[in-house]
C-alpha cells in the first residue's frame, strides 16, 4: 500500500536541473527574422518575372506576401507574415542592396588606394618605357647629332690643322728642290684658307695633296727601258693634231731593292692619270733610233737605265734627251 498522496501522484515527474528547454533570447530571434527577411529579398530578386508582374499590376502587398508564402511552403518552410512583409518592404526600400558611394574625390582616392599595387606596377612600367625611350632618343638622335658636331669641331680646329702642319714640316725637311718647297707653300695656304672658312672637305684635300707631295719626295727609283724577250722597248704614234710621229721608249721604275714600282702617270693622249708599272716616255727621233740599233745588235740594250729619281726631288734626272710627254697604254 503506498503512502503517496493523490496530489503527489497527479504531479508530473520533475526534470533534473539544467535539462529543460531554455527560451531563445530575443536578440537571436530578431537576428533570425532579419536573416529570413534577407532571404525573402533574395528570393524576390531571383523572381524578377514575379515581382515585375505583381508590381506592374499594382497588386496589393498582401497578394505578393501570399505568393511568397506559397513559394516557401513549396520548399517546406513556414514563414510568418511579419517576416514576409518586412522582406517586401525591405526590397522596396533597397534595405539590403549595396549602393556604391557617388563619384567624388574621396571615392576616387579610395579606389586608387585599393588598386595601388596594379597602378604602381603600371606606373613603373610606363616610367621604364619612357626612360628607355628618352635614353634612346638622347643617345641615338640628340647624342649622335651632338657627337657629330663635336667631332666636326675637333676635326676642323685640331685634327686637320695638326695633320696639315706636320705634313708641311716633313715636306720642308725632305725637299731638296725649290719647286717642292714652293708647291708645299701653295698647298699650305689653300689648306689654312679652308680651315678658316670651316670647309672640312677642302682642308682634307689639302692634307691629302701635302701627303702625296711628301711621298713623291721620299720615293727613290731608277727608270729602265723594258727589254725582255717578247716585250716592246719602244713605239711610235701619229697624233691627229700634228700628223707627225711621236717616239716613245717603254720604261719601268725600279726601287733600290730591285722591285718594280707602280707610279701615277698622266697620258698626254687623253690626260687621264693611271697608276701603272710601265709607261712610255717621249724622246727625240735620234734617241729612239739609237736604242733600236742597240737592241737590234744582240737583243740586249747596253744602256737600259736612262733616268734616276733621288730622294728629295720631284723629277728624275735623265741620261738621254726626253721631251716630257708620256703614254700609259697601246703597246
Amino acid at each position: 500500500m503506498s503512502d503517496a498522496s493523490p496530489a503527489a501522484a497527479a504531479a508530473p515527474p520533475s526534470l533534473p536541473a539544467g535539462t529543460g528547454p531554455a527560451p531563445a533570447p530575443a536578440q537571436e530571434a530578431k537576428l533570425d527574422d532579419i536573416m529570413m527577411a534577407m532571404d525573402v529579398v533574395d528570393t524576390l530578386r531571383h523572381q524578377d518575372a514575379l515581382v515585375a508582374r505583381e508590381l506592374d499590376q499594382e497588386a496589393r502587398e498582401s497578394q505578393l506576401v501570399e505568393r511568397l508564402r506559397e513559394i516557401y511552403r513549396g520548399q517546406g518552410i513556414e514563414v510568418t507574415d511579419r517576416v514576409l512583409i518586412d522582406g517586401v518592404r525591405s526590397l522596396a526600400a533597397a534595405r539590403f542592396v549595396y549602393t556604391p558611394p557617388p563619384p567624388g574625390l574621396a571615392r576616387s582616392l579610395a579606389l586608387i588606394w585599393i588598386d595601388r599595387g596594379r597602378i604602381l606596377r603600371q606606373a613603373g612600367t610606363v616610367a621604364l618605357v619612357v626612360a628607355l625611350g628618352w635614353g634612346a632618343y638622347s643617345y641615338f638622335w640628340v647624342g649622335a647629332s651632338e657627337r657629330a658636331a663635336e667631332q666636326a669641331r675637333i676635326e676642323i680646329t685640331q685634327t686637320l690643322p695638326g695633320e696639315l702642319d706636320r705634313a708641311y714640316q716633313a715636306v720642308q725637311a725632305e725637299a731638296r728642290v725649290a719647286e717642292a718647297r714652293s708647291r708645299a707653300g701653295a698647298i699650305l695656304t689653300d689648306g689654312r684658307s679652308a680651315l678658316e672658312r670651316k670647309d672640312a672637305a677642302a682642308a682634307r684635300q689639302a692634307v691629302a695633296a701635302m701627303t702625296t707631295l711628301l711621298a713623291d719626295l721620299r720615293r727613290e727609283y731608277s727608270l729602265r727601258i723594258v727589254s725582255r724577250p717578247g716585250e716592246q722597248s719602244g713605239i711610235w704614234r701619229v697624233p691627229r693634231a700634228t700628223g707627225g710621229r711621236n717616239y716613245y721608249l717603254i720604261v719601268e721604275a725600279l726601287a733600290p731593292d730591285g722591285s718594280v714600282l707602280k707610279l701615277p702617270i698622266t697620258s698626254e693622249e687623253d690626260q687621264k692619270t693611271t697608276v701603272v708599272d710601265r709607261f712610255g716616255i717621249r724622246v727625240s727621233p735620234q734617241v729612239f733610233e739609237d736604242v733600236r740599233r742597240d737592241k737590234a745588235d744582240d737583243g740586249i740594250i747596253q744602256h737600259a737605265v736612262i733616268g734616276q729619281k733621288t730622294r728629295g726631288t720631284l723629277e728624275p734626272t735623265w741620261t738621254v734627251t726626253v721631251l716630257g710627254g708620256t703614254i700609259t697604254s697601246g703597246w
